[in-house]
């Protein structure tokens, strides 16, 4: 009884003692960057069309000057733009989300977009109840991994960019973080948890150094990404070193993939160790090595996919303009998209001997 309780200690005061780091690392100071004085975004419900920008040919051409009931009862006036990325098409009844700025006694509204708060968290409140259902306790506790997660990146990684962490540092470190918790959320301490964790480290970082070594082979650097002029004028008010966020993005690109093919893997050895336990350290790593290229060309093609997915409108822009080969293979943004597909798939392929590797090794360890 006592090594088990020991455990749960220490597991404890690791987690107290990382959730006591992370309140002293975001007492950071972020520099403003806008102004941002008197302007709020509040929820407001259309109540009138005052103006219409709707043409006889059916098209739309200027703002509309609708009337608004916010929140706390007020009405006003507000301005909404023609655009695709602010604004919308206002209709009376419609709930909405009005930037306000105040100055002195004036105050000007304009409608930012439509409110949809309620289908954003709806949709996440559908995922994480279908995960459960779906996954049983399991599935409760890749909900909860998936919040460590999300608050690993806000309150460890982000400030650590802006104590001046290189990306890439900061990335690997999160990195662990994550995939320990994880690991131990859905497998607890197991010889498969651990397979698994060391596997997929390993193929995390053999991504975050096949993207390295592309990079300087290509001349490609953090600064060739397409949003550099935002990140530099971020860079001269902080501490963050913007070049290295390009590889630390590709790092935690590959982590799903990896860590899924290190898990698959190294649960496939511990189910055949439990069936027949006479195998040795060979005939285990052989069976993982046989799951293992079963699972990575989905897997590698799963990640290239989805990277290709992310920037498709590039694609077509590429496409319909029919840009010529040279010209393609030597662009930016088509050599950074390559770079992150694959050297995440490098990592995955290279995860399998990891996993098959350690998991064998593990099983019949005495």
């Amino acid at each position: 009884m006592k090594h088990p309780f020991l455990k749960r200690l220490i597991f404890v005061f690791l987690v107290l003692f990382l959730v006591a780091f992370c309140v002293q690392l975001n007492d950071v100071e972020k520099p403003q960057l806008v102004n941002t004085q008197g302007r709020t975004f509040e929820r407001a419900t259309v109540t009138e069309i005052v103006r219409d920008n709707l043409q006889e040919n059916g098209s739309r051409i200027g703002d509309q000057i609708v009337r608004l009931q916010l929140e706390d009862g007020q009405e006003t006036e507000a301005n909404c733009p023609n655009g695709l990325l602010f604004g919308t098409v206002c209709e009376p009844g419609m709930q909405v989300i009005v930037m306000a700025s105040r100055a002195g006694e004036l105050t000007s509204c304009t409608v930012y977009s439509y409110d949809r708060s309620k289908a954003v968290l709806g949709f996440v409140a559908f995922f994480c109840v279908l995960l459960a259902v779906v996954g049983g306790r399991k599935g409760v506790k890749s909900v909860l991994a998936l919040a460590i997660t999300f608050a690993l990146f806000l309150f460890f990684f982000f400030p650590l960019l802006l104590h001046g962490v290189a990306p890439i540092v900061a990335a690997v470190v999160t990195a662990c973080l994550v995939l320990a918790l994880t690991v131990w959320l859905i497998c607890g301490t197991t010889q498969k948890a651990l397979a698994a964790g060391i596997a997929a480290l390993g193929g995390v970082l053999a991504a975050g150094v096949a993207a390295e070594v592309f990079g300087q082979a290509a001349h490609i650097s953090g600064y060739n990404v397409t949003n550099i002029e935002s990140l530099i004028f971020v860079a001269q008010s902080t501490n963050i070193d913007v070049g290295g966020l390009l590889f630390a993005g590709i790092l935690f690109a590959s982590l799903g993939a990896v860590l899924d093919i290190a898990m698959d893997v190294s649960a496939a050895v511990a189910e055949v160790h439990a069936s027949d336990p006479e195998k040795d350290r060979k005939a285990l790593f052989a069976s993982g090595m046989n799951v293992g290229q079963d699972v990575m060309g989905t897997m590698a093609a799963t990640l290239i996919l989805a990277v290709f997915g992310g920037s498709l409108g590039a694609w077509v822009i590429d496409y319909v303009y029919d840009l010529p080969l040279l010209q393609l293979l030597n662009s930016n943004s088509l050599d950074i998209v390559l770079m992150q597909g694959l050297s995440g798939g490098i990592g995955v392929i290279l995860t399998v001997p990891l996993a098959a590797g350690a998991s064998a090794w593990l099983m019949k360890r005495k």
